[in-house]
């Protein structure tokens, strides 16, 4: 089982650098280089600078527009913050949400694991659940590997703020974060918008086609796994389904325009598509 797990995501993590690499003549390692830079001298603007880089006190003084070099940080630090929460078990069997969000974690642990210099993970519900420090070597890669796909979660609730909080507690470096959620939980646009601050974040936004579009079938019983309650809806009501996509969609489209705002990556996932082209997607964003 571990090993068909591992095999898996080896051939993903192949099929995904060959794309990056071929599709866009780079290296592969610059979609987890980030913005793990250091501040090292000021020069002249050339045509083709990234504006972003313009150092504004010193334009201002009248002597030309100047941006600012940095030098690469000698150990970048990639950092993984999975939500195992209840909500996450929603899909068909052997394809929640959380086997997916899972996958995609190993498989971008693997490739950081190769091309950046530490690699860590945090999964969370509404407490720590699975916690690495980061650290570099194949080996811990596998051992991060290995231990997220054994994990069983001991709480079913959730608390991203409080996630979010843990990440800022002890990255005191500049990292690339990757949060990897289904964002069913509320209030924490603030603590998002401190990490988008203070890292280089990627925002992974799993979701099911059920939370968009129920089955009609009539009034059942449905169970909150978070909540533990169970409450009668009507799957075949109209109102009903509009309510349901239309809250989706607000939640969506929320998060997205919060991400943006912050400079922070945004990819959306369905749990059963083919999540290896949307990471190429998100790399080739990156590059």
């Amino acid at each position: 089982m571990v090993e068909d797990i591992i095999s898996k995501l080896n051939k993903y993590e192949i099929k995904i650098r060959k794309a990056v690499d071929s599709q866009m003549h780079g290296n592969f390692r610059s979609v987890f280089k980030g913005s793990g830079l250091e501040f090292s001298d000021l020069r002249t603007y050339q045509y083709g600078d990234d504006v972003r880089t313009i150092d504004w006190i010193t334009t201002a003084k009248g002597h030309g527009a100047y941006v600012k070099i940095f030098k690469e940080e000698k150990e970048q630090t990639v950092f993984f913050m999975l939500d195992v929460s209840a909500s996450q078990e929603v899909g068909n069997n052997g394809r929640l949400k959380l086997d997916t969000a899972k996958e995609i974690c190993g498989v971008l642990s693997l490739s950081a694991i190769k091309e950046a210099g530490h690699v860590g993970l945090y999964c969370f519900s509404d407490q720590k659940e699975l916690y690495f420090k980061p650290a570099n070597g194949l080996k811990h890669g596998y051992e991060i590997i290995l231990s997220l796909f054994k994990m069983k979660p001991l709480s079913q609730l959730t608390n991203i703020p409080a996630a979010i909080g843990f990440a800022l507690n002890i990255l005191k470096r500049r990292s690339v974060v990757f949060l990897i959620s289904d964002f069913l939980d509320k209030d924490y646009e603030h603590n998002l918008k401190a990490l988008a601050r203070k890292h280089d974040l990627v925002v992974i936004h799993i979701y099911d086609q059920r939370e968009i579009k129920l089955p009609s079938l009539g009034i059942i019983p449905v169970l909150d796994k978070e909540s533990k309650r169970t409450v009668w809806l009507n799957t075949s009501s109209p109102t009903f389904k509009k309510e349901m996509k239309e809250m989706f969609e607000d939640n969506q489209i929320r998060l997205e325009k919060l991400c943006k705002q912050h400079n922070a990556n945004y990819l959306a996932i369905d749990s059963r598509e083919d999540y290896v082209l949307k990471l190429i997607q998100l790399f080739r964003v990156r590059k």
